[in-house]
């Protein structure tokens, strides 16, 4: 369905390719990814069930972002933050809002592009821990390690090697 939305090829705005797609629990910034992994492993997630996540209505802007909202995951973010809090960044002093980003403007984004409809849902079975690029054709992420969600699906952290790049 979303991509199914109108993607003109404008220079004023730079779309996230469909395998970019994602949504954040909790931005980390510049975390070691061990002490990353560390915090997220304190998270018992075998007693999480996945869970069910509705985009939409419609696309909105958030600042110079055209997203689509994205709830269901307040819960699991409120817990992420609270498993990181002294990882990395500090978590932001705002209430958590869900959404998918689909692409970023320059400036303000184009009305004609807000307001698209959209309605569907997905279940999440499982959180990524992702470290990020940032190329000029836009951000590259690499799954650094994966918590599967509910005990039906062990709920048992599953590292990669890691292999983000030590500065």
């Amino acid at each position: 369905m979303l991509e199914q939305i109108l993607r003109p090829v404008v220079p004023e705005v730079q779309w996230v390719a469909r395998a970019q797609w994602h949504i954040t629990l909790r931005f980390l910034g510049n975390a070691d990814p061990e002490v990353a992994v560390a915090g997220l492993a304190a998270i018992s997630w075998v007693d999480l069930a996945p869970i069910e996540v509705h985009l939409g209505p419609v696309t909105q802007a958030l600042g110079r972002v055209l997203m689509v909202p994205a709830v269901g995951c307040d819960d699991l973010a409120s817990q992420i933050i609270a498993a990181t809090a002294g990882v990395g960044q500090p978590p932001e002093d705002r209430h958590f809002v869900g959404h998918l980003t689909l692409g970023r403007f320059r400036d303000e984004p184009s009305p004609s592009l807000v307001g698209f409809p959209v309605a569907t849902s997905f279940l999440a079975e499982e959180v990524l821990l992702l470290s990020s690029q940032t190329r000029p054709e836009g951000s590259v992420y690499e799954v650094q390690a994966r918590f599967l969600l509910g005990a039906g699906r062990g709920g048992v952290p599953v590292p990669r090697e890691l292999s983000v790049p030590r500065e």
